[in-house]
C-alpha cells in the first residue's frame, strides 16, 4: 500500500482536481483506492459526489477519536473508490489538534486500521502549513506536488520542500518526494514553457513527463460531483490524468496496471478529444 500526500502550500494549482482525478484513474486500473479529504473546504468530497453537508461522520471525527476510518468512509458514487470525507467541521480540528496528545500522528494511526484494504491512499491537503498538513505528511510515504508553471511557482515550492525536510528530520524519516506534476499547462504561453524547463533543470526525473492541460471539462466536472473520467472520459483533462496515473503506476513497478491505463488513454484520445 502506498500513501501519497498531494500538497502545495500555494493555492489554486489544481491540488484537489489532481487528487480526485488520480483516484478515479487509479481505480479504473483496478487499484483499490481511498481518497482522504483533509481540506475543511470539502471540495474533494463534493467532487467525488459525496454531499459534505449531509455527513454524519467525517475525517474530523476520525482525527478526534470519536469515529474510526471504517465508520467514516463512504463509496464515491460511480467512481470505484472510497472517500474519507470532510466538511467545515475540520476547521475545528486545526485548533483542537494543537493541544491534543500525539497530535501529529492522528491520521497515521487511523489509516493503519484500513491501509491493508487499499493499494493507494491519496490525501488532499489544505493549501497551508498547519497541523492537518503535518498529519498528512506524517501519514504519507511520499508527496506529490502539483505545480502551475507560472512566475511564483518556484518560490512557493522552496517553502514546501523546507517543510518536507523538517518532517523528514523529526517525524517521518521515510517521507520522500513522489514527484512534481505540471498542471493547468498551456504550451502557447512562453512563461509556462520557461518555468517548466526550470523545474526539469532543478528536479530532473522527479518531474512527471505527463502534462495536465487547462481544460474546461476538468473545471466543470466538480459541479456535477464527478471526476472528469466519469463526466467526460474523452476530454483532454480526463485522458491526461489517465496518463499521469499510468506514469505513477510504472514508477511504482506496477507495469501491467499501467499498461491497462495507457491502452485506455490511447484508445480515447483519437476518438473525440475536446479541444477546449
Amino acid at each position: 500500500m502506498t500513501t501519497i500526500a498531494i500538497t502545495n502550500q500555494k493555492g489554486g494549482v489544481g491540488k484537489t482536481t489532481t487528487t480526485v482525478n488520480l483516484a478515479a484513474s487509479l481505480a479504473a486500473s483496478a487499484q483499490r483506492v481511498l481518497l482522504v479529504d483533509l481540506d475543511p473546504q470539502g471540495n474533494a468530497t463534493m467532487g467525488c459526489g459525496v454531499d459534505k453537508h449531509a455527513l454524519e461522520t467525517s475525517v474530523y471525527d476520525v482525527l478526534m477519536h470519536s469515529a474510526t476510518a471504517e465508520q467514516a468512509r463512504q463509496r464515491a458514487p460511480e467512481s470505484g473508490f472510497d472517500v474519507l470525507p470532510a466538511n467545515a467541521d475540520l476547521t475545528a480540528a486545526e485548533v483542537e489538534l494543537v493541544t491534543a496528545s500525539n497530535k501529529e500522528n492522528r491520521l497515521r494511526y487511523a489509516l493503519a486500521r484500513v491501509k491493508h484494504e487499499y493499494d493507494y491512499v491519496l490525501i488532499d491537503c489544505p493549501p497551508s502549513l498547519n497541523m492537518l498538513t503535518v498529519n498528512a505528511l506524517v501519514a504519507a510515504d511520499s508527496v506529490l506536488i502539483p505545480v502551475q508553471c507560472e512566475y511564483y511557482a518556484l518560490e512557493g515550492l522552496s517553502s514546501l520542500l523546507n517543510t518536507v525536510a523538517r518532517v523528514q528530520k523529526t517525524l517521518n524519516p521515510q517521507l520522500r518526494i513522489e514527484g512534481l506534476l505540471r498542471t493547468m499547462y498551456d504550451a502557447r504561453n512562453s512563461l509556462t514553457n520557461e518555468v517548466s524547463m526550470q523545474l526539469i533543470g532543478h528536479f530532473g526525473s522527479r518531474v512527471y513527463a505527463t502534462l495536465i492541460p487547462r481544460n474546461v471539462r476538468l473545471a466543470e466536472a466538480p459541479s456535477h460531483g464527478q471526476p472528469a473520467l466519469i463526466y467526460d472520459p474523452a476530454s483532454r483533462g480526463a485522458i491526461a490524468y489517465l496518463a499521469a496515473a499510468s506514469e505513477m503506476l510504472r514508477r511504482h513497478g506496477r507495469q501491467s496496471a499501467a499498461a491497462s491505463l495507457t491502452t485506455a488513454s490511447d484508445a480515447g484520445a483519437p476518438a473525440r478529444v475536446h479541444e477546449d
